[in-house]
């Protein structure tokens, strides 16, 4: 059973950076519309300053991503990090009624709806290691961050989760602002293969 509303957000000053030899054991799951997250998965969360919250393995990384994102004259934020299921299904919820007002039949709601909230038990962020990066609105636009995070966001071990030209491969529609965690070492590879994260995995288990 997902551990989902009942986690209690912890607040760390400075968690420390995950261990490099048993971080793939973690950093590397698949979670995908055909992959749900294990039975017994958990997450210790460390809660950022906006309220949301993330692995506290990946905290440590996602700091300095953002500290050099600042030097840069980028100033991102995270607007979406860890959900419950319970929040995942909200959303779900929502897209669908959405599409409905707009006329769609309740299959037809769905179906689109799907191909981009993903179905609680799907979502990577369930798992507390992705999160939505956005603008400040105010000293960065969306471009300069979606730009800046796709030149440099694998030297902190993130990856541009959905490209648009791999669609048919992760089931999800472009998202330039989602971002997984995955590790330095998968990240770079990832990166300058220019593949997702289920062709990495294909490639690492000779599939």
């Amino acid at each position: 059973m997902l551990i989902a509303a009942a986690f209690r957000f912890f607040k760390y000053e400075s968690p420390s950076p995950p261990n490099d030899t048993e971080e793939s054991t973690w950093s590397l799951i698949l979670v995908n519309k055909w992959n749900y997250i294990p039975d017994n998965y958990k997450v210790k969360l460390t809660e950022l300053k906006n309220g949301e919250a993330v692995d506290e393995r990946i905290y440590h990384a996602l700091q300095k991503m953002f500290n050099d994102a600042r030097k840069d004259h980028i100033y991102p934020v995270v607007a979406s990090g860890y959900r419950t299921a319970e929040k995942q299904q909200e959303l779900m919820d929502e897209k669908i009624a959405a599409y409905e007002s707009e006329g769609y039949s309740s299959d037809e709601a769905k179906s689109k709806a799907e191909a981009w909230v993903a179905i609680p038990g799907t979502s990577e962020h369930q798992l507390g290691l992705s999160v939505d990066i956005n603008a400040d609105g105010i000293r960065s636009t969306g471009d300069d961050v979606y730009e800046w995070l796709h030149e440099n966001s694998y030297k902190y071990g993130f990856i541009y989760r959905y490209p648009k030209n791999k669609t048919d491969i992760t089931g999800v529609i472009n998202e330039p602002w989602h971002y997984r965690y995955v590790g330095t070492e998968a990240a770079a590879k990832i990166h300058e293969q220019d593949i997702c994260l289920e062709e990495y995995l294909e490639l690492q288990n000779g599939i």
